[in-house]
């Protein structure tokens, strides 16, 4: 097979397998080196084997491992502090990429693991240029100030790249970030969605659907979106819009002339996630730092899952 080939079916696996971040290249650059190692010495790759002995992670998947690959490339940058051994998915990625490069030697022969190796590389590289937001955990903010600082870059990132939907994407995700965190260990499972994917799909009432409510996250509600509470509300479900603090009057509006004003919640952006940090952070200055990093890392680990673009991350600096 040519490398050009190899490429393109490895871009096609990458999209539709979602590899986008560390944890996610850290398996497929540590899956790859043992296929090196077991087609040199002619054994067969099976995913079984690459797993641990109690079989709850990815064998050599550690920092050393994905570092010593990183290094023979002159890169010398931490990919994941972790290696990837904490990633949700990490067994679920390692098996597809033994499924796919099974599959393609069974259909082309031995596949070139060099290219293979240079190609998630260049994936490596990829991620580490994507300008993440950034967020200083300075103790002298409010809460609604630092997430007012998150925002703004998101508005002037949409001005420089005109078309793009920095903001609308960097709300949803914080709010299933926030609702992950505050509800971790109750019954109620987060189901995430990649910002471009439509909910309009019949099994979907909102862009979050927990128990009887609909959460909607806007930065623009229109005439659309409000019918769509009218249909929630016609369903048994209770809508609930949450907007920047801008477009709360005129989604008022909206839900009024539709006659529905008291029986739809409208909830301000930089309140919902401000109110949890301070509860959940019993009100200390460490602890409203701890929660809102705990939000931070849970909306990195979303984007890593369900979006393409590396830029949309959040760093934080100052500490946690």
């Amino acid at each position: 097979m040519s490398n050009i080939n190899l490429a393109a079916d490895l871009e096609a696996f990458a999209r539709d397998h979602r590899v986008r971040g560390k944890g996610a290249l850290s398996v497929m650059l540590v899956v790859n080196e043992h296929a090196k190692q077991r087609q040199a010495n002619g054994i067969p790759l099976k995913a079984d084997d690459l797993l641990t002995n109690q079989g709850g992670q990815v064998l050599g998947l550690g920092v050393a491992a994905v570092q010593t690959i990183l290094k023979r490339h002159g890169i010398d940058r931490v990919l994941a502090a972790e290696g990837g051994r904490t990633s949700r998915g990490s067994i679920k990625f390692m098996r597809a990429y033994v499924d796919f490069l099974n599959q393609h030697e069974a259909n082309e022969g031995p596949t070139d693991l060099a290219s293979a190796e240079k190609f998630w590389i260049t994936k490596v590289e990829a991620f580490f240029a994507g300008k993440p937001f950034t967020l200083k955990l300075d103790a002298a903010w409010g809460i609604r100030m630092a997430v007012r600082f998150l925002t703004a870059q998101a508005v002037e990132r949409q001005k420089q790249v005109p078309g793009t939907m920095f903001l609308g994407t960097l709300i949803q995700h914080l709010v299933g970030a926030k609702l992950d965190v505050v509800l971790t260990g109750g019954a109620t499972a987060i189901t995430h969605h990649g910002s471009n994917e439509s909910d309009q799909s019949p099994d979907r009432h909102g862009d979050f659907d927990l128990e009887d409510v609909a959460i909607h996250v806007s930065t623009a509600p229109g005439e659309a979106l409000i019918r769509k509470c009218q249909e929630n509300l016609g369903k048994g479900k209770r809508p609930i819009i949450i907007t920047i603090s801008n477009r709360m009057a005129a989604a008022e509006g909206l839900l009024d002339n539709l006659g529905i004003g008291d029986r739809v919640d409208l909830i301000e952006f930089e309140q919902f996630i401000a109110t949890n940090v301070f509860e959940f952070g019993r009100f200390t200055s460490e602890g409203r730092k701890a929660m809102f990093a705990k939000i931070v890392d849970r909306y990195n680990e979303v984007v890593d899952e369900y979006e393409t673009d590396p830029s949309l991350r959040i760093e934080l600096t100052g500490g946690k």
